[in-house]
């Protein structure tokens, strides 16, 4: 065997050695959480980092069965090459690692703005069928797609090409108990690296242990949302409320916006359900809590709070259009007639963070005591501090 082969095997060996040295790691990065989003975010750094596997982009879109639509969920990295020189040079003077780079995630989720490409792809959203272009060819053949420089023409019409702009790309479907649940997508959008045969074996590798661990993570966030689920009406529940409530505290106080907290309460439901007895009682509050929800904004939290009692946590919004939703609320259940045995209102307190109070126990407190204000003054009625 010649000098020059037996230089080849020496960096055959040692680009394996790194290759299986990087896969390692991101393993071990992604038992350290159960979160969803931490976890896709390990997997993107995973594949983007100069520490990890070195590609450009990868971007991360879920199959939604239910709603027949592929939704871009999760993106790292740049749409111009200036903000990667800028950004590899800061990673190359800082001496960041792996590990250092996920624990930025944290900083990111706490921004007001995220990432140009992070946005980018949380936006994105194709139907479930051909007009997904080549997302839809990868989930409807379930392999490994590799689109190269040579037939770009092929997919110049392709609906993610006219947003990406790839040169040469790879689609890879994510497994997980014999269905596809997403499709990982990678490129070298800024340096133009060829995507070699040994990338995609250790891409495809990789893929198949972030889709068992999405999957893990998917399974645990289940598993919580039903522990933090009211069994009866399907709202949150009174423990989800209180750890919620700070949550949306702190961010109300990060990003100077106010929020505003909603008791609610069925009026002469006590009655209802000693005369009608407890099987038709809990019908009443099945529906009353769909009128609740319905009535809302999609990110607002409907919780049970207890018995007859719900509690509305509203994040950034104003006193008046909290107002507008409380009233939205009280009428639809004023105008309910027919779902129940007899007709059914509500009273309903709010409170406005930072404008009445300024701590969480207040807040509670406020809305509790103009809810109370409210049955005194007659029922089916909201109200508010001017």
């Amino acid at each position: 065997m010649g000098d020059e082969r037996v230089r080849e095997l020496g960096e055959e060996l040692n680009r394996l050695r790194a290759q299986f040295k990087i896969f390692y790691e991101i393993t071990q990065a992604l038992r350290t959480t159960l979160k969803l989003d931490e976890i896709l975010y390990i997997i993107l750094t995973g594949i983007t980092a100069h520490q990890g596997l070195g590609f450009n982009r990868a971007a991360i879109f879920f199959i939604d069965y239910n709603e027949k639509k592929i939704k871009g969920i999760m993106g790292i990295g740049h749409l111009e090459p200036w903000e990667a020189e800028e950004i590899w040079r800061f990673i190359e003077e800082e001496k960041k690692d792996l590990y250092d780079l996920i624990e930025e995630y944290h900083q990111i989720k706490k921004a007001k703005e995220k990432p140009r490409f992070f946005e980018l792809v949380e936006r994105l959203e194709f139907p479930l069928s051909e007009r997904a272009g080549l997302l839809y060819r990868a989930f409807s053949e379930g392999l490994p797609l590799h689109l190269k420089k040579s037939n770009r023409e092929q997919f110049l019409e392709d609906p993610l090409y006219k947003v990406f702009l790839f040169e040469e790309a790879v689609f890879l479907p994510l497994w997980a108990k014999n269905q596809i649940i997403g499709i990982l997508f990678v490129d070298n959008f800024i340096t133009k690296k060829p995507i070699e045969a040994e990338d995609l074996n250790i891409l495809n590798m990789f893929a198949t242990q972030a889709a068992l661990a999405i999957e893990n993570s998917k399974l645990f966030e289940d598993t919580l949302v039903r522990a933090h689920t009211d069994s009866l009406t399907g709202l949150w529940n009174y423990g989800y409320f209180q750890y919620k409530l700070d949550e949306v505290i702190e961010q109300s106080l990060r990003f100077n916006k106010s929020l505003c907290l909603l008791m609610i309460d069925i009026d002469d439901f006590k009655l209802y359900n000693d005369t009608f007895g407890h099987l038709e009682g809990d019908k009443a509050l099945i529906n009353i809590a769909s009128l609740v929800k319905n009535a809302c904004r999609r990110d607002d939290l409907v919780c049970r709070y207890g018995g007859e009692e719900f509690a509305v946590i509203l994040p950034a919004i104003s006193k008046e259009d909290a107002c507008e939703i409380a009233e939205r609320i009280r009428a639809s259940v004023e105008k309910s007639k027919g779902l129940f045995k007899r007709d059914f209102t509500v009273s309903i307190g709010i409170a406005s963070f930072p404008q009445d109070c300024q701590d969480k126990k207040s807040l509670i407190s406020i809305a509790d005591a103009l809810l109370y204000r409210a049955k005194q003054e007659g029922k089916n009625k909201v109200r508010f501090r001017n």
